[in-house]
């Protein structure tokens, strides 16, 4: 069920028609989202404060004119709509146009205008008058908080409203190079070639008939998706959560291996300091303090050793002077 998205009322001379606005067209593409392909995390649109990057509330967010740099004035909703209440909520028919004389470069996005009640027999008048007559109304309406130009018509057994461009809004052909000049240059058609593209042209004609025409790029790059997916060509999205990271138990463990591996590699050099300390010799520093009975057993140990030495080397001369 398509979201009415305004409501007013149809005004031409004294006649007044309440109708409901509904959007009259859809989109139907496929959902493609934004991935960053490094770490295959979502990326998507959001309202950012481009100063502190943070996002702000719908609520939070109202409208600035920026009259000089960095200087604003703050417009809410209500005192836009209060600025010109009546054009808000009419439909304003400023004029009836032939209905050829309205170009197609000009419209916009159609809508359905839906009557209210006690609307029906008004907008059942003015839709067979502008049938009868051949006749659009051009009106102006404000939605959104913003004026828009648009035609009324007959669409089948509805009134619909179409948005139109605003004439500065449409490019002159001369600024993509259609000047007078280079138009006028191109080669006018010979008889001969005329008639056999009219004959195409006649070949080729038939009713309007808008079911007759899809999107076929859409099915293509359907399909597209669907042999990735029977081929098993799928990435697994990685996943945001809203709370502070935590570690999940893999890395619990792997966390635990590290503390682990450097306790080991810490214990091991302490127990090769400790090794070195047992070979090497050194005199302990006269500090004042007691040393270690790891130290003073090593010191004893060596003198014992330098004591038999001596004794030995004695005992060897005294024998080979007898």
């Amino acid at each position: 069920m398509a979201r009415a998205i305004w409501k007013g009322a149809i005004s031409f001379g004294l006649v007044n028609v309440p109708v409901t606005l509904f959007p009259a067209s859809t989109t139907h593409k496929l959902d493609l989202d934004w991935l960053d392909k490094r770490t295959m995390s979502p990326v998507g649109y959001k309202r950012v404060n481009k100063e502190n990057g943070k996002e702000v509330p719908r609520d939070q967010i109202v409208h600035g004119y920026e009259y000089e740099k960095g200087n604003y004035v703050v417009l809410s909703d209500d005192e836009i709509r209060a600025a010109n209440p009546a054009a808000t909520q009419t439909v304003d028919i400023l004029a009836f146009v032939d209905a050829s004389d309205v170009s197609f470069m000009y419209l916009d996005t159609p809508y359905y205008l839906v009557p209210e009640r006690g609307g029906a027999k008004a907008y059942a008048l003015l839709h067979a008058a502008l049938i009868r007559a051949g006749k659009l109304g051009i009106a102006r309406v404000v939605m959104h908080t913003r004026a828009h130009l648009a035609v009324l018509a007959p669409a089948g057994d509805a009134l619909v409203l179409d948005t139109l461009r605003w004439q500065d809004e449409m490019r002159d052909p001369a600024e993509v190079g259609l000047t007078k000049e280079k138009l006028g240059k191109l080669a006018a058609p010979g008889d001969r070639e005329l008639d056999m593209a009219i004959r195409l042209i006649d070949e080729m004609s038939g009713p309007w008939r808008p079911g007759d025409y899809h999107d076929t790029f859409q099915d293509d790059l359907k399909a597209l998706i669907d042999r990735k997916i029977a081929s098993g060509q799928t990435r697994e999205v990685a996943q945001i959560e809203a709370s502070a990271p935590k570690l999940s138990g893999g890395n619990v463990t792997d966390l635990m291996a590290l503390l682990k591996q450097s306790l080991g590699t810490k214990g091991k050099r302490e127990s090769a300091a400790v090794d070195a300390e047992d070979v090497e010799e050194k005199p302990a520093k006269k500090t004042g303090k007691k040393t270690t009975a790891r130290k003073t057993a090593t010191r004893k140990t060596a003198v014992r050793k330098t004591t038999a030495s001596k004794a030995a080397s004695k005992r060897t001369k005294s024998a080979k002077s007898k």
